[in-house]
């Protein structure tokens, strides 16, 4: 397969062999799709939350959002979080 890097790629890549950074130009490309990569699986796992929540939506299942659930939220959330860091703390000991 061959890559055609734009001008400013060309620059960008030849910098980062100079400096050490990166070995060469196939380590350039297989960062770039490394990270892509990543981006990809992030976004298919936001577009699948996003699918589930409007299917629980859909079921009658969610939040009215209001100060007051706001604030019973926030609550729920530090308790969880408070327990969470007390188990770990024990598994530790």
């Amino acid at each position: 397969m061959k890559v055609h890097f734009t001008p400013d790629q060309e620059a960008f890549v030849r910098q980062a062999i100079q400096s050490g950074r990166l070995h060469g130009e196939e380590e350039a490309v297989q960062e770039a799709l490394a990270l892509w990569e990543e981006r990809e699986r992030t976004r298919a796992c936001i577009l699948a939350a996003v699918d589930a929540a409007k299917a629980s939506l859909a079921q009658g299942k969610g939040r009215v959002i209001t100060q007051q659930s706001m604030q019973e939220l926030a609550e729920e959330v530090k308790q969880r979080g408070r327990a969470r860091l007390a188990a770990e703390q024990s598994a530790a000991r």
